[in-house]
């Protein structure tokens, strides 16, 4: 899982990822909206697939990557535990400022 997160702290590297999920690219093509020269963004794929996040496949002499959604799973799962401890947390923050609201009103109509 570290390597999953260490790969996605990058922006560069997560928006390739964004670029592979509308399908394979070129090195060249995840490159290109980068200034990078084709060997930094190599590097950049190498963590990548490290990760196990993209799957690199050598045609010819054209190196395609394709997106390996499982490790994205994983680390959406992982994620998703916290999912019930924010949801909790805003309800109380909803629940409280509701409370608020209607002692403000309650308030004013005593007044008038």
């Amino acid at each position: 899982m570290n390597d999953i997160f260490q790969a996605l702290g990058d922006p560069t590297r997560r928006g390739m990822i964004n670029a592979l999920a509308l399908g394979e690219k070129t090195v060249s093509e995840l490159a290109e909206p980068y200034d990078m020269s084709l060997p930094a963004a190599s590097r950049h794929i190498k963590v990548l697939e490290q990760a196990g996040l993209i799957e690199r496949e050598v045609r010819w002499r054209t190196h395609w990557c394709r997106l390996n959604p499982a490790p994205l799973a994983a680390a959406h799962h992982w994620l998703g535990q916290y999912e019930r401890f924010w949801t909790d947390r805003l309800d109380g923050l909803e629940r409280l400022l509701l409370a608020q609201d209607a002692a403000t009103t309650s308030g004013q109509e005593e007044m008038t």
